[in-house]
């Protein structure tokens, strides 16, 4: 059965979006009907990026860890379009390899900026646009979130920690702005095809993208603070 979402007037921001989970995200909402900000620090000329901008998007460069970007990012998707309906919090990154007594403390501070710290500052600034319109927050956790395991506990970690908060905002925000979080585990694209050997249960990019539209819709009305397996059986 076909599902089909209706967005048409939304104003939604996309983080991440030159990846291959964002671009499916911003190419989901357009779909349905979105005025998409996409937002990145990669343009999407950089050679790795995978988002195509057309009339329906509107590209924003942005470092989400810096809190001072993200406040004009803000300012700039609201002067531009005028309103926030829905925050995805897509934007991340993954290291591991090494034993937590082997990892650098430049990889660990890497690993909570860019999964967590961009999460928190994009929330934070998006909260006061989103309570305007009662929208919606849906940030992207992991499978590996839910326990510790050897050679990657930094990054495991960064995504409980985007769990915790999920349920925090939630929790702060009842009644004005929801907020959800999914965890995939292994996504097939370019760079997972590169590094590992395909499996055929590795989840599409594009079925995420499904399931996070339906969190920020009215259909999903009812639930806020959940962490959302999108993992099939992989």
């Amino acid at each position: 059965m076909q599902v089909e979402f209706e967005f048409t007037d939304s104003v939604a921001v996309v983080t991440g979006a030159s990846g291959a989970l964002g671009s499916a995200v911003v190419e989901a909402f357009r779909d349905a009907g979105a005025t998409v900000a996409a937002v990145d620090v990669r343009e999407p000329s950089h050679e790795d990026a995978l988002l195509e901008p057309d009339s329906g998007t509107q590209f924003y460069q942005a470092d989400l860890t810096d809190e001072s970007d993200v406040e004009a990012l803000f300012d700039a998707v609201v002067e531009d379009h005028g309103r926030v309906d829905a925050l995805c919090n897509v934007a991340g990154t993954w290291r591991g390899g090494d034993d937590i007594a082997d990892t650098d403390v430049e990889e660990f501070d890497l690993l909570f900026d860019v999964n967590l710290k961009s999460m928190f500052l994009a929330s934070k600034h998006a909260m006061p646009h989103l309570r305007e319109s009662e929208g919606a927050i849906v940030s992207v956790s992991s499978r590996s979130s839910l326990e510790g395991g050897a050679g990657d506990g930094p990054y495991r970690a960064s995504k409980a920690g985007v769990r915790t908060l999920t349920e925090t905002i939630a929790e702060e925000e009842l009644g004005d702005v929801r907020a959800n979080a999914v965890m995939p585990s292994v996504l097939d694209t370019p760079m997972n095809r590169d590094m590992m050997t395909p499996k055929e249960e590795w989840v599409d990019p594009a079925d995420v993208a499904d399931v996070i539209l339906f969190l920020c819709s009215t259909a999903a009305s009812v639930t806020s603070g959940a962490a959302v397996p999108v993992y099939g059986e992989a």
